[in-house]
């Protein structure tokens, strides 16, 4: 079909380009070469320097074989390499999957397993647990190690390391988006409400648009000083390593997000910006005031999960720290919905506030649409703030879906909306707000942990007859895994034994924190009911 504006000329090479995170460095690079990129202990990298460490790993992956569509596994915490992973390894025209450092040997066999990694970068902190996990596999991945001065050692069990790895590569390989925006540019792996991990597609496109919505949603300026205390492994960083370097900020890396450490960086470093679960922001407000003295003013942070308790955000913007409210899952990218702020709730009471500032919120700048219907007819619920349906989100950052699970990805998408698990409630001003969980999982520390996970452990104790998980709330952790067990007749079993028994069996965050010896409560037809169970939890606290 023309219309009377149609040129004659196609979309070409001068008027189109795909859109990629890999255009944001290659313009901080060339507009701002000398300013700081990185800091991390005693080192200090500018922009100049860590394009060309990134080309060296992009060049150096590629001498090793590694080129489109394979993946690059990455197991540490918050440091340079990892920032430099998010670029090195598209540039390569390969995915990053980046690993849960939380996770026990046998989940990160699956995972490596599932997304066919071809290389794993490995700080030594975790070669204990890479090796085992290595061990369960029937190919051996090419292993780098990441030997950080600022880390606690470990063996080392790699090929090369990645300082030398790097001396393989080209400091000039050329580089640009790929030919195709929608081409894989991450995986990230999710439990959801079953036992295996679901691995979530990124595409370069959605990756862009997130970084980018995140600036333009957190009014973020140029030159941010952005600390990271959020881990880099949970959705790909909420996106902000690609964020921060389209800004032409400073990267703070910090290996464990701990109260002190936190205020010496913000302290030492002028630190503007930070992202967190509200754990963190417990963590803070808790710290010794020796700590927390003369932090400065100025410094926002971006928190999501569980909504942060109003006393909290109270002490949060106390100490001189705005506090900003984001919704999201894996699927999407971390966040796309936002509390947008209002200027006229900036008058209303302490309480009010953080009231308002708990909500989910609206779209983000770059997602199309969310909006809460019933499940079964996918209508819209009322807008009064009371009628429950489940939140459902549309647009250009949602996951391309599910790596090798077709039947998952069409039904998570039925009805044309990506259907997030996550029941709420839409205020009649337009802003949504969570009311409750999907039923199987638990968010503890920003962590999404499977109930049947847990319970598949539980009935594995020999006394175990029944058993039950479900969140407890937790003033420290949000939510915190709480088991009910039923016991078989005759038998005895103590709390700590069940909670050892779990612990040698799951990564110690998914462990329940109580359990609780009752006759577990069922319909007729023999369901347990996790409704009544999560009345009883909350009257445990």
């Amino acid at each position: 079909m023309t219309t009377p504006y149609d040129t004659g000329l196609d979309r070409n090479s001068a008027n189109y380009v795909p859109l990629s995170p890999l255009s944001m460095l290659r313009r901080t690079a060339r507009v701002y070469p000398e300013r700081t990129a990185v800091i991390h202990g005693k080192v200090r990298r500018s922009w100049a320097e860590t394009e060309t460490r990134c080309r060296r790993l992009a060049s150096a992956l590629v001498r090793r074989g590694i080129g489109l569509g394979d993946t690059v596994a990455i197991m540490a915490p918050n440091i340079p390499e990892f920032v430099e992973a998010h670029f090195g390894v598209p540039m390569a025209g390969a995915v990053l999957n980046s690993l849960n450092i939380r996770l026990d040997a046998e989940a990160l066999a699956f995972t490596l397993r599932h997304g066919e990694a071809k290389v794993v970068l490995t700080d030594r902190e975790f070669s204990g647990v890479i090796a085992a996990a290595l061990a369960q596999l029937e190919e051996r991945p090419l292993v780098i190690d990441i030997d950080d001065p600022q880390g606690a050692g470990g063996e080392l069990i790699g090929d090369t390391d990645y300082e030398a790895f790097l001396e393989e590569g080209d400091p000039d390989f050329a580089y640009g988006p790929p030919a195709d925006e929608w081409q894989a540019i991450a995986l990230n792996y999710t439990s959801g409400t079953t036992g295996d991990p679901k691995g979530v597609v990124y595409s370069h496109r959605g990756a862009y648009l997130n970084a980018i919505s995140n600036a333009v949603d957190w009014a973020m300026p140029h030159f941010p000083v952005y600390l990271w205390t959020l881990p880099m492994f949970h959705c790909n960083g909420w996106c902000f390593p690609w964020t921060v370097t389209a800004k032409a900020g400073t990267h703070v890396c910090l290996r464990k997000p701990e109260a002190s450490a936190i205020f010496q960086a913000i302290r030492e470093h002028g630190v503007t910006h930070l992202c967190g679960a509200p754990i963190i922001m417990s963590m803070m407000v808790n710290a010794a005031e020796s700590e927390r003295r003369a932090i400065g003013q100025g410094i926002s942070m971006m928190t999501a999960g569980a909504a942060p308790p109003a006393a909290v955000i109270e002490k949060m913007e106390a100490m001189g720290i705005e506090v900003i409210h984001v919704y999201g899952l894996t699927e999407v990218y971390g966040p796309c919905v936002v509390c947008a702020w209002k200027p006229k709730w900036d008058a209303l009471p302490v309480a009010e506030r953080a009231a308002r500032k708990a909500r989910q919120g609206v779209p983000y700048t770059m997602q199309e649409d969310l909006t809460v219907m019933d499940p079964d007819s996918l209508q819209p619920v009322p807008a009064d703030g009371k009628t429950i349906g489940e939140i459902m989100i549309r647009g250009n950052i949602v996951m391309r879906g599910y790596l090798k699970n077709p039947r998952t990805t069409t039904a998570s998408f039925g009805g044309g909306w990506f259907h997030s698990g996550d029941l709420g409630v839409m205020h009649p001003d337009g802003y949504i707000e969570i009311k409750d969980r999907s039923k199987d999982i638990i968010i503890s520390g920003g962590e999404n942990i499977s109930s049947i996970e847990v319970e598949a452990a539980l009935y594995k104790h020999p006394s175990v007859a029944a058993a039950a998980v479900v969140a407890k709330p937790d003033e420290k952790w949000g939510e915190t895994p709480c088991a009910f067990v039923e016991l078989r007749p005759g038998i005895a079993a103590e709390e700590g034994e069940i909670i050892a028994f779990c612990r040698e069996r799951l990564a110690h965050f998914k462990c329940p924190r109580q359990v609780v010896f009752v006759e577990l409560p069922k319909t007729s037809t023999g369901k347990i009911q996790k409704f009544r169970l999560r009345e009883m939890a909350k009257a445990l606290i």
